[in-house]
Order: structure tokens, then sequence, then C-alpha cells
């Protein structure tokens, strides 16, 4: 099946602030979401339950890109800090409806 990636403001704000390498290394697992997007850990949520999460460290830092699957599309929310935990997963999820309009 073909995905569509889309992606929500705050995604490419982060995106946008990381140097050449950090981005080559999100865009290098942006291609492998999209041949599979299955193939990363699920985590819970109370609003969606395909969410998915890729580990990796940018810059020294432990950081997870999560995303979204709501067929055909694959939904690209954030890039969360480890140090600072899930706390505001929920709230980054909230963002879909409003900018996507699902």
């Amino acid at each position: 099946m073909n995905y569509e990636i889309k992606a929500l403001k705050l995604f490419q704000e982060q995106v946008s602030e990381l140097d050449k390498k950090s981005k080559r290394i999100i865009y290098d697992k942006i291609r492998l979401i999209k041949e599979n997007p299955y193939r990363y850990k699920r985590i819970r949520s109370k609003k969606y339950s395909k969410v998915f999460r890729v580990r990796f460290s940018i810059e020294q830092k432990e950081t997870r890109l999560i995303y979204v699957i709501i067929e055909p599309s694959i939904i690209l929310c954030c890039l969360l800090d480890r140090k600072k935990g899930y706390q505001d997963l929920e709230k980054y999820l909230a963002k879909i409806k409003k900018e996507l309009g699902l």
C-alpha cells in the first residue's frame, strides 16, 4: 500500500531548527517508515490506536520521532526529547485533528 506522508507544523519547525546531519538521520527514518510503517514500536495513546515511535540519537540526546497511521496517511507529529518523557504527547496528538481536519 502506498502511504502519504504528512507533517504537522510543530514537526516541521522542530526539524528546521536542526543541523544537516540530524536532518539526514530523520529523513532516512522517514523513508523507512514509508516503506513499512509498522516496523517500529507502538505506544499507547488515548486518542489514536496506531501511534508509533522511532528511537534515535540527535546531538547526543535520545530522541523519539512520533507518528500516527491513519490510513492511507502517515502523520509525523513531533520529536520528543527522551529526558522529558512523554508528558506532552497527548497534547501534540490533539493537534492532528486541528491541523489536518481528521
